[in-house]
């Protein structure tokens, strides 16, 4: 298993940070910390995973917000037309299930 490095653990309030492996679960950390994290957890995602990973989460990803997609569309240079949730369909259903 490869670990994540400890300064990440803040990010993983909700998960069992030990037993995160970066290899077995690279879309849900890539996420995680393009959403939350800070300059130095960035920094580490920019570093560990390729940028087409990179770049695949922020295309496919459900999780991350509009803004996140919308920032990393610009630092990335990713059509806005490529991210999912900046999609009008999506944004629609998403508003049908979550209406807030």
């Amino acid at each position: 298993m490869v670990k994540l490095p400890y300064y990440l653990k803040q990010f993983f309030w909700d998960t069992n940070f030990n037993n995160l492996d970066y290899k077995k679960h690279p879309i849900y950390i890539i996420e995680r910390l393009l959403e939350f994290g800070d300059e130095k957890a960035v920094r580490w995602v920019w570093q560990t995973f390729s940028k087409k990973q990179i770049r695949e989460t922020v295309c496919t990803s459900r999780v991350i917000s509009k803004k996140t997609a919308s920032f990393w569309s610009l630092i990335s240079d990713i059509p806005e037309r490529e991210i999912r949730c900046l999609q009008p369909d999506f944004q629609k259903t998403h508003r049908v299930i979550w209406p807030y």
